[in-house]
């Protein structure tokens, strides 16, 4: 029963304003010089960011490289491979601009070479995930306090998924952090709307509709979070008429009129999106999952061990506005049949912010309980709940962070770099790609403009005609005869061990030989175990 009312009072406690009594402030912690400002915060995140952006070093999803890098380079350098979705006008050029004004800058300055081609966009992407991590540790802290804030943040960067995923050049990852952003400039989302000035919902809706404008997707969200501002401001018109409507009109005007110049015509992005990925079944393409995947796996795998944490601090801080926020994403994505980890990547610092919440409740929890046996003599020196949390969280999340990171489907990546330094030293002349396709980086890590082809696997029109990628994994030995027989042959070949059994008498027989070879995973994903990707060469190159 004590325990019981100790751990309400804790929770009591933070839900009140950071303007304690003076009680109160002799019994809290000094607050670090970390925390002491937010330029201080940010400098911090930034530093974790760029150490943690550079530690990347394996492949996850191909949109990183080819809805991103891929269009810029192309923009910048004039090649590069535009993916059947440019085509047809689904995505939008504004998050593809940020890199190419940084793929320029790099060019301008004659840095275009394989190191910065390939580290500058995630560096980049790191100042973008450091403002995230500001925001966070400021909208934790506008909710409840400076020690919730303090450890949201520290839940953000121990979670194993936003180290794994939050440095990668999706459009998911800068979707997150216009999330944090807007989300901390909403009235609705603050303790008390009604001391929130307007012009912080204008800042809220100005970055709701860039997230908008940059992915589609982000009108989930932000539907929500515009359909709860409605039902508690007292100015429903002026805030449709004079706020939601100009700002929005005037965002995505601007981002079509980009599109309009890079298009070379009028092409309405978040239409076709629509059309394609809700009103179609275009993303089933590309493989389905059971409606309650992200409940039961997905979302439950990017929280990880954070999870009990995460439901206890929903349980008590008794914030229904933002775990509905999360419930409503998961649901709306969970009627969709295409499902992966990065679409509700926005929703996952919310969680962790719920998780640092209940690490704050256990630390007032000890803190009160070594001052109230401060004077006692029989004090047992076993760590605090606290310290056992924290060493459980970093024991689980840290192994699982590193591992995906720097050893889980590295090979593709390794493989490319390889290929950049060789093509720079005018040792490769072409490149097929004999794997499933999008399966490495491609013209934005090899930077360098020489003949390359890979298996296509664009949506057929006709249902019964397979694509080349599929073709080839149904039978690897008759379609690579037939490239053989009708081109001339590459002078580099690309492929996982799993292709290569049956595939090597043929190549040899060409006249290819193995030069490397590249550990790329320990266990298969979707596929055969692809332990490994192989590099042939022409005997005579």
């Amino acid at each position: 029963m004590k325990q019981r009312q100790k751990h309400r009072a804790a929770s009591e406690n933070l839900n009140m304003s950071t303007t304690t009594t003076a009680q109160d402030n002799i019994k809290s912690q000094p607050e670090s010089d970390l925390f002491s400002s937010d330029k201080t915060i940010f400098a911090a995140c930034l530093a974790f960011r760029v150490v943690n952006a550079l530690l990347i070093q394996t492949y996850f999803n191909p949109d990183e490289h080819w809805q991103a890098l891929e269009v810029a380079h192309h923009i910048v350098f004039g090649y590069g491979h535009l993916t059947w979705e440019w085509k047809e006008g689904i995505r939008s050029y504004l998050h593809p601009m940020l890199f190419a004004l940084l793929y320029k800058i790099l060019a301008i300055l004659h840095l275009d070479f394989p190191w910065f081609m390939v580290n500058a966009p995630r560096l980049l992407q790191a100042i973008f995930s450091a403002v995230g991590d500001l925001y966070l540790y400021k909208l934790s802290n506008s909710l409840f306090n400076d020690r919730v804030a303090k450890w949201a943040l520290f839940s953000q960067m121990a979670n194993w998924f936003m180290f794994f995923c939050f440095n990668r050049t999706f459009s998911n990852c800068l979707e997150t952090v216009l999330t944090l952003v807007g989300l901390y400039y909403w009235p609705c989302m603050r303790v008390s709307s009604s001391k929130v000035s307007l012009g912080s919902r204008k800042w809220g809706l100005a970055v709701a509709a860039l997230a908008c404008a940059i992915r589609p997707t982000g009108a989930i969200t932000w539907v929500y979070v515009g359909l709860l501002e409605l039902l508690v401001t007292r100015d429903r018109l002026r805030f449709i008429l004079l706020e939601a409507a100009p700002i929005g009109v005037l965002v995505l005007g601007l981002a079509c009129l980009l599109d309009r110049l890079m298009f070379g015509s009028w092409i309405l992005v978040p239409l076709n999106f629509l059309k394609f990925n809700f009103l179609s079944t275009g993303g089933d393409y590309y493989g389905t999952h059971k409606w309650h995947w992200y409940f039961t796996q997905g979302f439950t795998v990017m929280v990880f061990t954070f999870l009990p944490f995460t439901i206890a601090g929903i349980i008590n801080s008794k914030r229904w506005n933002l775990s509905g926020l999360i419930a409503w994403v998961l649901g709306l994505y969970s009627v969709l049949g295409h499902k992966e980890f990065r679409f509700v990547l926005p929703v996952l610092p919310i969680a962790l912010m719920f998780s640092g919440y209940s690490v704050a409740v256990m630390e007032r929890a000890d803190y009160l309980d070594i001052q109230k046996k401060g004077s006692s003599n029989i004090r047992v020196k076993w760590p605090s709940k606290t310290q056992l949390s924290i060493f459980f969280l970093l024991a689980t999340n840290i192994p699982m962070a590193f591992y995906m990171s720097l050893v889980h489907q590295r090979g593709t990546e390794d493989v490319m770099n390889y290929l950049s330094r060789e093509a720079l030293n005018n040792r490769v002349k072409s490149i097929l790609f004999l794997m499933p396709c999008h399966a490495t980086p491609y013209y934005s890590t090899l930077h360098c403009n020489l003949p390359m082809r890979f298996l296509d696997c664009s949506p057929r029109v006709e249902k019964e005609i397979l694509a080349e990628s599929d073709r080839f994994m149904m039978d690897p030995v008759g379609f690579t005869s037939e490239i053989a027989k009708n081109g001339s042959l590459p002078s580099h070949i690309v492929l996982f061990e799993s292709e290569e059994r049956p595939l090597k008498s043929l190549l040899i027989s060409y006249s290819f030989r193995e030069i490397q070879r590249f550990f790329h995973a320990h266990f298969k994903v979707d596929r055969d175990l692809q332990a490994s990707v192989v590099v042939y060469a022409l005997a005579d190159e």
